[in-house]
């Protein structure tokens, strides 16, 4: 994937997590430069589906060649699939970070809630240089 690559249709959270809307659904992943500063993605500690995840809190773990980082939740809601492929794959995060390596579906408590969220512009000056 190219270097620094950031989707305009994406909703972004300041602690590099993104949100993909789907009705009243969204997927959950990590930023580009979220992978890219963990490194090689070798495992994905995901939340059970059925549970509930909330805005700005931790639902799973990354773990990395560098380190164990929390996954944080940019919306609350409750968790209606897991991405088995990176579980069985975690280097798909690495890999396809806003396509394959998505992390968990999340039915939303409240779909304007996005609306708090960054667009790809503020998310980018977030960034260090």
């Amino acid at each position: 994937m190219a270097e620094g690559v950031y989707p305009d249709d994406l909703r972004y959270h300041r602690e590099h997590d993104w949100v993909r809307l789907e009705g009243d659904e969204a997927l959950f992943g990590i930023t580009w430069y979220a992978q890219d500063s963990l490194g090689e993605v070798v495992y994905f500690d995901p939340p059970g589906i059925g549970s509930q995840v909330t805005a700005d809190e931790p639902y799973g773990e990354l773990e990395s060649v560098k380190a164990v980082s929390d996954v944080i939740a940019p919306l609350s809601g409750e968790v209606t699939g897991v991405n088995e492929a990176v579980i069985e794959n975690p280097d798909l995060v690495n890999k396809d970070p806003y396509g394959d390596g998505w992390l968990i579906r999340v039915r939303l408590d409240d779909v304007g809630s996005a609306s708090g969220l960054l667009d790809v512009a503020a998310y980018q000056a977030l960034l260090p240089e």
